[in-house]
Formats: C-alpha cells, sequence, structure tokens
C-alpha cells in the first residue's frame, strides 16, 4: 500500500484537499457553480525547516497548520453564504481594516477553541475521575477510568453536533473527500461512479488522529505520575505536543501498512468515522473531485503505483 499523502477537510458546503505546500478548496455556491481557490501554505512546518521533518516533532508541526489551515479555509467558505449587506463600497483603507479584523478574529476563535478543548478533553475527565477516589484509591486505575471518561465525552460531543443540519451536511463532505482518496489510492480512475462505490473511512482521517491522541494520553499519563493536584492538570497539559507527535506517526503508519496490528489499532478510528462520515450526494462529490484535480495528478500517482493508465 502506497499513500497518496494528499488530505483535507470538509468545509461549509465544500472541501478543501492539501498536497504537499499546495491546497485548493472548492466550494458549490449558490447558484450551483463551483468555485475554487488554489493556494500554497507553508505555515509553522515550512518555516522550521529540517525541524519539521524529524519523526515525533513533525507532528506537532502538522497539527499546528491543520488548525490554522482548516480555520482559514472554513472561513473562505463562510464568506460565499454571508448575508448580503446594502452596503457602500470599500475603500481600499477600510477594505484592509476588514481583513485585519477578521484575521484577528480567526487567531481568537482558534486561542479560545484550543482553551474550551484542553478543557473539556483534558481537564475535566481529570477531575470528573478525581471524584472516585473515595471509592478507587489507585491512580493508576482512575487514569484509565480518566481515558475512557475522556473518550466517552468526545463521542457524545461527536453525537450531540451532529444532530444539526449543516454539520450533517458537512460530515456529507467530509464523506465525499475520503472516498476520493480511497478511490484514488485503490487504483480506480477517478470520477463519480468510481468514488460513489468507494469507502468513506480512511485510515489517515483526523477523527482516527483524534482517536489515538485520546488513547495515546492513557498510556502516557499512567507513565508519568506526580502528586500534587496542580502539576497534574499541569502534565495534562504538558505532555499535548508529545502526544500529537506520537499520534501523528502512528497515523501516518497506518496510512502506509496493512499490517493486521496496524489494521487492529486502526478499527476505533474508523468506527469512529462512521458518525463523523456520512454518505454524499453526487454533488457533493463533483465538488471532492475539483479539489483533488486541482492540487493532485492522480493519474500519475496510479500509474507509478498501480501501472495503470487512465483516460478518465
Amino acid at each position: 500500500m502506497k499513500s497518496s499523502n494528499i488530505g483535507g477537510q470538509a468545509v461549509l458546503e465544500g472541501i478543501m484537499m492539501k498536497n504537499k505546500e499546495d491546497y485548493a478548496v472548492a466550494v458549490r455556491k449558490t447558484n450551483g457553480e463551483i468555485e475554487i481557490h488554489k493556494d500554497r501554505y507553508t505555515g509553522a512546518a515550512g518555516k522550521v525547516g529540517r525541524l519539521a521533518r524529524i519523526p515525533f516533532i513533525r507532528g506537532i508541526f502538522n497539527f499546528i497548520d491543520s488548525l490554522v489551515l482548516g480555520m482559514r479555509t472554513l472561513m473562505y467558505s463562510a464568506s460565499f453564504f454571508e448575508e448580503e449587506e446594502e452596503t457602500k463600497p470599500l475603500t481600499k483603507e477600510e477594505s484592509e481594516k476588514k481583513e485585519q479584523q477578521e484575521k484577528w478574529m480567526m487567531r481568537g476563535v482558534m486561542a479560545f477553541s484550543i482553551v474550551l478543548a484542553v478543557a473539556i478533553f483534558m481537564i475535566l475527565p481529570y477531575f470528573l475521575s478525581g471524584l472516585l477516589k473515595p471509592l478507587i484509591p489507585s491512580y493508576h486505575i482512575r487514569t484509565v477510568i480518566e481515558g475512557f471518561v475522556r473518550i466517552g465525552i468526545f463521542l457524545i460531543y461527536i453525537m450531540l453536533i451532529s444532530k444539526t443540519e449543516d454539520i450533517q451536511r458537512t460530515f456529507m463532505y467530509h464523506g465525499a473527500e475520503h472516498k476520493c482518496i480511497n478511490c484514488i489510492e485503490h487504483g480506480l480512475p477517478l470520477n463519480v461512479e468510481n468514488v460513489r462505490i468507494s469507502s468513506r473511512q480512511h485510515k489517515r482521517c483526523g477523527t482516527s488522529f483524534l482517536f489515538f491522541v485520546l488513547a495515546i494520553s492513557i498510556i502516557l499519563l499512567l507513565l508519568v505520575q506526580v502528586d500534587s493536584v496542580v502539576m497534574r492538570v499541569v502534565v495534562r497539559i504538558a505532555l499535548l505536543p508529545v502526544i500529537a507527535g506520537i499520534s501523528y506517526e502512528v497515523l501516518r503508519l497506518a496510512g502506509n501498512s496493512d499490517h493486521w496490528l496496524i489494521n487492529f489499532l486502526s478499527r476505533p478510528g474508523l468506527w469512529i468515522q462512521k458518525m463523523t462520515t456520512k454518505e454524499p450526494d453526487d454533488n457533493m462529490i463533483e465538488v471532492a473531485i475539483q479539489a483533488v484535480e486541482a492540487v493532485f495528478d492522480w493519474r500519475k500517482y496510479e500509474a507509478e503505483t498501480f501501472g495503470t493508465e487512465s483516460d478518465s
């Protein structure tokens, strides 16, 4: 198995696909047309050079870049569906000021989201499991329970957000993204018919990455034991980059291997993807295909990987 190394995410009524430093966002506008925006993004990984290629360290920078680019492309897609207001045209100075305001808003939203995620998924489970101390004196057993509480909160969160119509459509586009990548990595010509029959689950998905983060945190927190409550909270926050680095390497290995052990470890993440992906319609598949073709030569990849040629 050879990974195509392309990845992406669902955005509002569209798909973002990334291949190395190139990325493209394809959005289905309200008039039915598909708008494609292509650009390059180097991010933190590009700025630190060789450091971003060192195993277990590169995952930290890739995680940061995924968050930044994901937020940027999500806001780009949302711009097509903002309510039109009858206002006078902006001057160049006003336009630049608005752009700066949007950048700061994006940074603020991202910072708030990270703090909230750490509080909900790392700190809250620790204090909830701490309530069991009178019944379960063992720190190690409580740490394992804490890990399962963390996973439980994650699953409940997914179930709750999946009830909204917008998220359901986003999950459909998420499915279209996976189907396109699976279609390519199984040597099929990239067209609507072949994408439709491809799997909507993929081992390199961000959902699987988050599951690995939650699972690996259990192991590391069992190994790092401190007595102070404050230090236990600090350790849970400080270990996040380490956990992200390890999780990235496991996910990277999963994308390039069909070994039975790797497939076994990938199963929980694939199972959760049944919740975070839905079957897309053909219109969504068309959007995903255009996003792929804007940044990736799938014909060349399939010819080199499978020895096949495709005219479709």
